[in-house]
């Protein structure tokens, strides 16, 4: 999920994710997750449908990645990953061949941003 403030409104959140909002907390399906810690009275639970919640709270409490790229002035909420994670964000060296059948090493773009796109006919 994109975003151009690190907040999102909670019925977006909702729409876009599946999780809604209980007295609990984040919840889908079965599973729901406490969003306030009562060890800390300063994080509130989420107000009414139409209203902010703090991306980082959510990130931290929903494990979902939260990135921020200052120079475009974005962040993004990635998925819920209560499994494994990724420990870094550093690909391993690929090394593929270009459509001139050339070697190409992923790690020629070292420094640079780089989306990956992978996809299957299956």
């Amino acid at each position: 999920m994109i975003l151009d403030k690190p907040r999102v409104r909670r019925d977006e959140f909702t729409r876009r994710t599946g999780w809604t909002f209980e007295p609990e907390g984040a919840c889908r399906g079965d599973l729901c997750i406490a969003l306030q810690d009562p060890a800390a009275s300063h994080e509130p639970l989420p107000p009414g449908p139409g209203d902010w919640l703090d991306a980082e709270l959510l990130a931290r409490r929903l494990r979902m990645p939260l990135v921020h790229d200052e120079r475009a002035g974005l962040w993004c909420l990635g998925p819920e990953s209560f499994g494994s994670v990724l420990q870094s964000a550093e690909a391993p060296d690929l090394r593929l061949p270009t459509w001139r059948d050339e070697p190409f090493k992923l790690s020629s773009l070292r420094g640079t941003r780089v989306l990956l796109l992978a996809w299957a006919s299956w």
